[in-house]
């Protein structure tokens, strides 16, 4: 299966959260699509609910399934908890940490920014967005793409960066200190209904 490239918004009231990060989506209609819109029946079943969860955060992370299932099953052979882990492990891919330094608006815009060569890790071009990025390593920009306007914009309209984040003003750089913990990985994902379904 692709990954989803369709009208995002969409997505992001059918499941009644801001896949995009930015809250935008469901400032004017925050009900599902569709004809019927908040009429819609609201009972699902136990699989419904647990489809619904996976889908959810596979739409927030821009993944295809396949890609989804496989890192699904290296966080299983990992010590601890594998719900955590497997957010851990989605929020250590290199588009997901663009995003989250401020470089772009939506991780979107952050998987684009990656693919078209504009970002470094440790000094060295990376246009691969599902990048593991490891502990120390350093996210830049390439001299030329620190003026591109699209990333001045991102960077004025960020009002936060997490904790696990060291970023550097002047550089524009940020490392990569520690792994996030729980409380600040998405609040709106319950990572148990989504190992439920896996264990079908």
């Amino acid at each position: 299966m692709a990954r989803y490239t369709g009208p995002i918004w969409k997505k992001s009231r059918r499941f009644g959260i801001s896949i995009t990060g930015t809250g935008k989506e469901l400032n004017k209609r925050p009900y599902a699509p569709g004809q019927h819109g908040p009429n819609q029946r609201k009972k699902m079943s136990e699989y419904g609910l647990q489809l619904n969860e996976k889908q959810k955060l596979r739409y927030m992370y821009g993944m295809n399934e396949k890609q989804f299932a496989r890192l699904f099953e290296r966080a299983g052979k990992m010590e601890g908890v594998h719900g955590e882990n497997f957010l851990t492990l989605l929020e250590c891919r290199l588009d997901n940490l663009v995003y989250r330094i401020g470089f772009a608006r939506t991780r979107r815009a952050a998987r684009q920014l990656v693919s078209h060569g504009h970002v470094t890790v440790n000094g060295k071009k990376v246009d691969i967005p599902s990048y593991h990025v490891r502990l120390g390593e350093v996210i830049g920009l390439r001299e030329r793409s620190r003026d591109l306007q699209i990333v001045k914009e991102a960077l004025d309209e960020n009002v936060f960066r997490p904790e696990y984040l060291n970023f550097d003003e002047n550089k524009l750089e940020a490392t990569f200190t520690r792994l996030p913990e729980r409380s600040e990985l998405p609040q709106e994902i319950d990572e148990k209904l989504i190992v439920e379904f896996y264990s079908r």
